[in-house]
């Protein structure tokens, strides 16, 4: 079984930047790797992924032209960098290996999951 760790959190102000990432370990970093988050009270959101080539980049529509999903293969290595930070965007974001077949924003299709980094966005 693969391990998916991230890191990179914190506690910024509202426009602020921040970029997480997730080292995979084993075959993981060869599956479709996706990002997703959730915020106390609120179900799990799906925030995007990126095929292994990077040919295919998926964004959610509360993110996209805020958020860049990248991956570094040669470090087995996924990146979220994340611009224009809002309160909205107060959540865990885990990292996440896609091991079933079915569309890349549903959670139940990834099967291995990181611990989760806190993002806090503060007005």
């Amino acid at each position: 079984q693969g391990q998916l760790v991230e890191s990179g959190g914190g506690s910024v102000q509202a426009g602020d930047s921040l970029r997480l990432s997730c080292v995979a370990s084993g075959h993981t970093a060869r599956f479709v790797l996706g990002w997703f988050r959730q915020a106390p009270e609120k179900e799990r959101e799906f925030v995007g992924a990126i095929v292994f080539s990077g040919s295919n980049i998926f964004y959610s529509d509360s993110v996209k032209g805020r958020f860049t999903i990248s991956r570094d293969n040669s470090k087995n290595t996924l990146y979220l960098q994340m611009n224009s930070l809002k309160p909205e965007d107060t959540a865990v974001y885990y990292c996440a290996a896609q091991t079933s077949s079915g569309h890349v924003s549903s959670s139940s299709t990834y099967g291995i999951w990181g611990q989760g980094t806190q993002v806090t966005v503060s007005s």
